[in-house]
């Protein structure tokens, strides 16, 4: 027998709409011999409550990566589909 949340806490996490994302998973697959292939990542979101799939093209994947490197703190917008990024490091 499998127990469901209570209606209220239901209600309530359906209402997050911004959470934190406290990992990244990355993968590459094959299209087809000598094709382009496609990214992917996995957002990780307030420690597993959510998850979430983007599919950048390649030149987007690159400038995320970079990104996800120089950041603190890191949100997802469900609702927009929106990634934020908190205190960037901006190296030279």
């Amino acid at each position: 027998m499998s127990e469901s949340k209570p209606q209220a806490e239901r209600n309530t996490e359906s209402a997050i709409k911004v959470r934190q994302v406290t990992d990244v998973h990355a993968n590459w697959n094959e299209e087809g011999r000598g094709q382009p292939g496609k990214f992917s990542f996995q957002l990780i979101l307030d420690n597993g409550a959510e998850e979430y799939a983007i599919r950048p093209p390649a030149e987007d994947a690159d400038v995320l990566m970079e990104l996800f490197n120089s950041t603190d703190v890191l949100y997802f917008d469900m609702e927009r589909k929106v990634l934020i990024f908190s205190n960037l490091s901006l190296g030279g």
